[in-house]
């Protein structure tokens, strides 16, 4: 099974950024961690393609519990995407999904409220910006071939 950090409540908040071709990067706030920055492999699905999202997860609880469930977590997380959709598939509700491997080969999901994600605006995009391209620059060097998922030791 996937790691879904407790059921989504030990998500904070965080922005995943898709607007260069091929890459999503970003930071996510998790209980007892913090934040941790992503480098992913591949593009968002659907109406987000090419986008930056942001989400606050409104179920969050900072419980003692996720350090001991999530806290060996790979920190950065590089990898690749397997689905970043805020319509992840036409038999469900539209919800925000965040969808990756890790370069370990863990598996990792986010499924969020609707309500709590959105595709940022003018306003907040400049400072985000900054972030993204900060994260880009410090680990494109860290993810280099495409990693192979073989039988993947789900988290």
């Amino acid at each position: 099974m996937a790691q879904k950090f407790g059921n989504g409540r030990w998500v904070q908040d965080g922005f995943l950024d898709n607007r260069v071709e091929g890459t999503v990067v970003g930071t996510i706030t998790f209980a007892a961690i913090g934040p941790v920055n992503v480098y992913l492999r591949g593009n968002f699905k659907g109406e987000i393609a090419g986008t930056l999202i942001e989400f606050r997860n409104s179920r969050f609880e900072d419980e003692d519990l996720a350090g001991q469930v999530i806290g060996d977590m790979e920190n950065p997380q590089l990898g690749d995407v397997n689905l970043m959709s805020f319509d992840p598939h036409p038999n469900l509700a539209p919800h925000p999904y965040i969808e990756w491997f890790s370069i370990r080969k863990n598996h990792y999901r986010i499924e969020l409220d609707p309500a709590d994600a959105w595709i940022v605006t003018d306003e907040r995009l400049a400072e985000l910006d900054r972030q993204s391209q900060r994260i880009r620059a410090s680990l494109a060097g860290q993810v280099t071939a495409k990693s192979v998922r073989e039988d993947s030791e789900w988290v």
